[in-house]
């Protein structure tokens, strides 16, 4: 199935059922009474958590989505039925933004969880309902109002405990390939990883988390270069990022400039994102020899003194065991501190919420900056004198 992580869709609501005008009418009743009943209230348009979904290919098929309406009212004070409401599944992970007014109207990250994004119409009321002691004979009702109308930007943020990050090439594919039981394409050649890809990492029966890989990125990525730069908003939702840096780079780059420079990225995508524990990892140890890898792991120390620093081959074999354990016990202490600490879950909360906002900052700009370019691209084909030649 195609991955797709981000999808326009226009939900209407349905509309509220008209109030009925009757008149009581029965033999041997002389005098009868209004019994025009309400109409029914229109359908909601409910979006639902499913553990079953992992892409938002769905809706690029079906983009539009209308709840029933209600139905109206009718004689002997009868009610309308309500309209059926429009109950759409969503992967879990999905972020509900508001074309028009940007609001972010909901996060979708527990199975079954349920937000209600447009509003059915209310019920018009029969002439009964305007039944008084001055006013016996009322002719007077009201329509069902009309339900909301919204055009959304659903965004898929894929739920993860470790996120994966670096250069193309620097194994990240290959590490959770090893890890866990997922199966990513694995090649000598970059951009190998065209869609996340989720694997769940057992340590014990009962012990286990899950990791997400996202395509490589390069210098650029936050303004668009490469394949990374769309899927960045996967990271948002991770605990811990282990950021690979491949120690014999096949260009011959240098392996600290690289990791610098991929940072950077990640702060020019989001500052709250590298609030993160970040975690580095130097992979593929197996290709130098042990002194030089010394040399590299004290350079990375020293540039990165505050981050835990790890050596692994996910093809040897070379550290993943320790690498497992120390995430798996790194997570289980966050997940302590989040139920004992409120101060920290507080802080957690807030952590998520700005990265949230930058994601949703950084993909506005991006796609302004498209838009902008659709209309230079327009304006220069205007522009543009055809010359006709004749043979």
């Amino acid at each position: 199935m195609q991955f797709l992580d981000e999808a326009t869709v226009r939900v209407q609501a349905g509309k509220g059922g008209n109030g009925c005008l009757s008149f009581r009418r029965e033999k041997y009743i002389a005098k009868g009474g209004p019994d025009g009943g309400n109409g029914g209230d229109g359908g909601d348009v409910i979006l639902v958590a499913d553990d079953a979904l992992n892409t938002l290919i769905d809706f690029r098929f079906q983009p539009s989505y209308k709840a029933e309406n209600g139905k109206p009212g009718s004689g002997r004070n009868k009610t309308g039925a309500a309209g059926e409401d429009c109950r759409v599944a969503v992967p879990l992970g999905t972020t509900v933004v508001d074309v028009d007014t940007q609001e972010v109207l909901g996060d979708l990250s527990d199975t079954e969880d349920e937000l209600v994004v447009a509003l059915g119409g209310g019920r018009g009321l029969g002439n009964a309902a305007f039944k008084s002691s001055t006013n016996r004979a009322p002719r007077k009702t009201t329509p069902g109002k009309e339900g909301e109308f919204r055009t959304l930007r659903l965004q898929l943020k894929l739920l993860a405990d470790v996120g994966l990050l670096g250069k193309p090439n620097a194994g990240k594919s290959t590490l959770i390939g090893q890890v866990s039981a997922a199966n990513p394409k694995v090649a000598d050649y970059p951009f190998t990883t065209l869609s996340p890809s989720l694997g769940v990492v057992r340590i014990d029966n009962d012990a286990s988390f899950v990791m997400a890989d996202i395509p490589g990125l390069i210098v650029g990525a936050a303004e668009g270069a490469g394949l990374g730069a769309q899927f960045l908003r996967h990271l948002a939702r991770n605990r811990i990022l282990l950021h690979l840096v491949d120690v014999l780079p096949e260009d011959g780059t240098d392996p600290l400039e690289n990791a610098v420079a991929i940072e950077a990225e990640l702060a020019a995508y989001s500052e709250a994102l590298l609030e993160r524990p970040i975690w580095i990892v130097l992979s593929k140890v197996d290709q130098l020899e042990e002194e030089e890898l010394e040399t590299l792991a004290r350079n990375f120390a020293t540039e990165f003194p505050d981050r835990p620093l790890h050596r692994v081959s996910a093809l040897g074999d070379i550290g993943l065991d320790v690498l497992k354990n120390d995430l798996m016990a790194a997570l289980n202490d966050h997940h302590q501190r989040l139920a004992e600490d409120e101060a920290f879950a507080e802080y957690e909360e807030d952590l998520q919420n700005r990265i949230s906002d930058d994601v949703l900052q950084h993909a506005e700009r991006m796609r302004a900056a498209r838009i902008s370019d659709r209309e230079d691209e327009d304006d220069r084909d205007d522009e543009a004198e055809i010359v006709y030649v004749r043979d």
